[in-house]
């Protein structure tokens, strides 16, 4: 969360009344004493040098800079340690990316560091410690203390500014305290010896400690680096196994983003569809939530997905200022990171990703092509799922009405009676509809005009029923009609609708039997029974017999055309 621009100013006005201040008082409280500049100048340069070359250790970026600080105040005193300290941070500036507009980041740290320097040397010196001092047992006993003022200090002027300015946060002891502590530990012998080294062997000390500290942070680093990019790899390998295991588009796409949006820093992510040369959007989420994008075809062209489109190559931007003069309207204005890929599938562009961070610097190159490769997987998973839903619904579907067929209807059925004796439905009701007198209309213009008013009467039972319930052919002239939460009476008053609306509406066919094919329009009618559970029974198969049963006696034997319910 970024903080507010009055606090930003309060963070320039805290330092410019404090820091020049306080650092010229600490230097009249407590000069340094005889300064040898061949050691201070090579304190500075591995100080800043270890502040520039960071690495990262399950995600926490850990700068190793303590050790020196130590060496430095046990030398030299504050003021030195905190001036080298100041210094430091330019190089962090530079590491962190920080530009104008963010630069009370660097102001920030640059306070804190001068109230930890404050409070932790002059918390030694008050115990006792004596600057320069050579004695072994001083130098360990109040070096450990100091570092473990300093860290202490550290972490609870962090996590005050976190708190106050309502940023995220792990709490007081989160990963990275724990991490810094353990750096801590590491470090302290270094920053001893090195301290001792110089005492005894001078300037020559940096060379049998100082560079081979930083050429061991600087292979551990290049492996950190690795690591992170082989489990990058491993968990965009595992995100593709479970985007295969998904048969339903929907699910899929879900997926995809959550994953994703777990995987980076991301705020912002958007699938561009493309189809028939059109881009639209298929789904967007801002900060995990899902919302409408409505954009044409001529907008997104002038965006970044139209460059991703023409150019058929992904594209990174690390900051809001590469990419400011490009119309990304659909962006939100705090967006700075920004990685677009192509999703495709045998060489043919199907979509585009687009996903952005509110930081700076986000996303790392490598990830470029591991987002490619996410996005591979994504395609190929759709492609299949499409196929698994065409092959499913071909099995639950009738080929000729298009609607639900008898095996669909049957397990349907068993889950909404589930439904009902576990207290999620009221009541189910079933309607079973049959066209009267069909064998006449087959004999009398012949089956493809049968086929015709078949298709015709299931096109009317969707329009007229679709949102009560599920519609399926029976089989035959037959058709069913579950109902749930329907009771008796408002199922018959359904029925007797249906019943007079089918009988009002003519249907067109083709008539097949005379030397030339002519459109015709028939008009059918239809008889209907209806059942209804709990009160009727409490079984599936035995609300299809009772709306069967109440269908041809209560409807057909009675003169046809009209609507009858199921009677004990």
């Amino acid at each position: 969360m970024d903080i507010s621009k009055r606090t930003q100013r309060l963070i320039w006005a805290l330092w410019v009344v404090i820091v020049p201040a306080g650092m010229y008082l600490v230097y009249q409280f407590a000069p340094p004493g005889q300064i040898d500049w061949p050691i201070l100048f090579g304190f500075t340069a591995l100080a800043i040098l270890t502040t520039y070359f960071p690495f990262k250790v399950a995600g926490t970026t850990i700068f190793l800079v303590q050790w020196i600080n130590l060496a430095i105040f046990l030398k030299y005193g504050v003021f030195l340690e905190m001036l080298v300290m100041q210094l430091a941070i330019i190089p962090l500036a530079f590491r962190l990316k920080i530009s104008y507009s963010d630069f009370y980041r660097a102001l920030f740290n640059s306070l804190m560091f001068f109230m930890v320097s404050i409070i932790s040397g002059f918390s030694v010196i008050l115990m006792g410690y004596q600057v320069g001092s050579i004695e072994l047992k001083d130098i360990i006993l109040f070096g450990f203390i100091y570092q473990i003022i300093n860290m202490f200090t550290n972490h609870v002027i962090l996590y005050v500014y976190l708190v106050v300015t309502k940023q995220e946060n792990e709490g007081f002891f989160g990963t990275d305290t724990i991490w810094d502590y353990a750096g801590l530990v590491v470090t302290f012998p270094f920053g001893i010896m090195l301290y001792l080294l110089n005492v005894h062997v001078g300037p020559i000390a940096f060379l049998l400690l100082g560079v081979p500290f930083l050429m061991i942070t600087f292979l551990v680093r290049m492996y950190s680096n690795s690591t992170r990019v082989n489990d990058d790899l491993n968990q965009a390998t595992e995100i593709g196994h479970k985007l295969a295991d998904v048969v339903n588009s929907e699910a899929i796409i879900d997926l995809f983003l959550t994953k994703i949006n777990k995987m980076l820093p991301v705020d912002y992510s958007y699938i561009i569809n493309i189809k028939e040369g059109n881009m639209m959007f298929l789904k967007a989420m801002e900060k995990n939530i899902d919302i409408e994008i409505h954009h044409s075809h001529e907008e997104l062209l002038k965006s970044i997905a139209g460059e991703v489109y023409k150019k058929e190559k992904p594209i990174l931007f690390n900051k809001h200022s590469e990419w400011r003069n490009t119309n990304l309207d659909f962006l939100p204005y705090d967006a700075q990171s920004i990685i677009s890929v192509p999703i495709s599938r045998n060489q043919k562009m199907e979509g585009i990703l687009v996903i952005a961070s509110r930081k700076k610097f986000a996303f790392e190159t490598y990830q470029l092509q591991i987002i490619s490769l996410l996005c591979s997987y994504f395609a190929v998973s759709l492609e299949k799922a499409r196929y698994v839903q065409e092959a499913v619904s071909k099995s639950e579907r009738c080929a000729l009405t298009k609607l639900y067929n008898y095996r669909y209807l049957e397990q349907q059925l068993e889950l909404d009676m589930n439904d009902l004796l576990n207290g999620k439905l009221r009541q189910l009701s079933l309607l079973m509809m049959d066209i009267d007198r069909f064998k006449g209309i087959n004999d009398t213009y012949g089956h493809q005009s049968g086929n015709d008013i078949l298709y015709g009467l299931a096109r009317l039972l969707e329009k007229e029923c679709e949102d009560y319930g599920t519609i399926a052919r029976y089989g035959g002239e037959e058709f069913v009609v579950i109902l749930p939460n329907f009771s008796k009476q408002q199922s018959l008053e359904l029925a007797e609708k249906l019943r007079a609306k089918i009988e009002a509406t003519p249907f067109e066919i083709r008539t097949e039997l005379g030397n030339q094919q002519q459109v015709t329009l028939v008009n059918i009618t239809t008889s209907i029974g209806v059942s209804t559970a709990p009160e009727d029974c409490d079984e599936a198969m035995a609300l299809i017999r009772n709306a069967d049963r109440a269908l041809y006696i209560g409807a057909k034997r009675e003169g046809r055309n009209r609507v009858a319910e199921y009677v004990k």
